[in-house]
């Protein structure tokens, strides 16, 4: 970790966190994986009071589970948390959307573009990581153009179990034409200024990720709780 990423950060615990929950959401570290306090605080050449920091913070989250005697884990991915964070996301988006479509300002549409014609770039390299991190600047862009930056922000304190699984679908199903879709129709529905189809479509959008959790608890039980 170098000097400029931790000052970006804030702080070293807050750089750590931020890189141990984007690995774990990513799955880069899989659910199960054991976590070491040593080997975590040489890899971020930190002292181990920001990794034991981060663990606690990751812990708050269910990210984590530190167990006495037993070390630190990577939590399994809870099918409960997946579907109540799905609840409220699904919720708080259809909302969202539809203030969109009373008013959204210019250059964040044109963000909105710029996002779409990435992510059909991300198809064709078939880039899921680059991929997931496009489908949530989308969502992230409709959130700020509604000046709804604090509520996306408490989205994320409640998300990880939900994107883990929504990384875990794209590495299972190849074919991602059908999100891409999805978002050009909520682009040309908030362009349109039609709430009723753009909720409509982010309604179907936001099922998706609970629609396939049966699949991937049968091809991945390992990861599941």
């Amino acid at each position: 970790m170098d000097e400029r990423m931790l000052q970006q950060s804030g702080s070293a615990g807050n750089a750590v966190y931020q890189q141990l929950k984007q690995q774990i959401v990513n799955l880069d570290l899989p659910p199960g994986t054991a976590l070491s306090e040593k080997e975590t605080s040489l890899t971020f050449q930190v002292s181990r009071t920001p990794v034991r920091e981060s663990f606690v913070r990751l812990a708050q989250e269910g990210l984590v589970l530190v167990l006495p005697q037993r070390g630190t884990r990577v939590s399994l991915i809870d099918s409960d948390m997946v579907e109540e964070a799905r609840f409220m996301r699904e919720q708080l988006e259809k909302a969202v959307i539809r203030l969109a479509c009373e008013a959204f300002p210019d250059d964040k549409l044109s963000a909105l573009e710029s996002n779409l014609a990435e992510q059909q770039q991300a198809i064709r390299q078939h880039d899921g990581k680059r991929m997931f991190e496009l489908d949530e600047a989308f969502h992230r862009i409709l959130f700020e153009g509604c000046s709804k930056s604090g509520t996306w922000n408490v989205i994320q304190q409640m998300n990880a179990h939900l994107n883990r699984t929504r990384v875990l679908w794209l590495w299972t199903d190849p074919h991602w034409e059908l999100l891409y879709e999805q978002h050009q129709d909520m682009f040309l529905a908030v362009k349109k200024r039609d709430a009723d189809q753009a909720e409509s479509i982010m309604q179907e959008h936001m099922r998706l990720s609970i629609a396939n959790l049966p699949v991937l608890k049968a091809r991945y039980p390992e990861y599941f709780k």
